[in-house]
């Protein structure tokens, strides 16, 4: 499974990157996470606000952090 984070570096963009971390640790998932912060980048992803959550190429997430119990659906599927 391939999750990139999306953000610029802000607090909530970090808190993004920890808590899909967490989970993915907690439900013992086999991921890896890449965390992108170049703005061209994040702009090639369609995102306007961040932090974006993508997993596996699909947009999960934008503008929000996520909670545990969304990110465990999401690693489920």
């Amino acid at each position: 499974m391939d999750i990139k984070v999306l953000g610029t570096g802000c607090p909530k963009c970090e808190q993004a990157v920890k808590i899909v971390k967490e989970t993915i640790k907690e439900v013992k998932a086999e991921a890896s996470v890449e965390k992108i912060t170049d703005i061209m980048k994040i702009a090639g992803y369609g995102v306007l606000t961040t932090p974006a959550v993508i997993i596996d190429g699909k947009i999960k997430s934008v503008g929000e952090i996520p909670s545990k119990d969304e990110i465990k659906k999401w690693l489920e599927k």
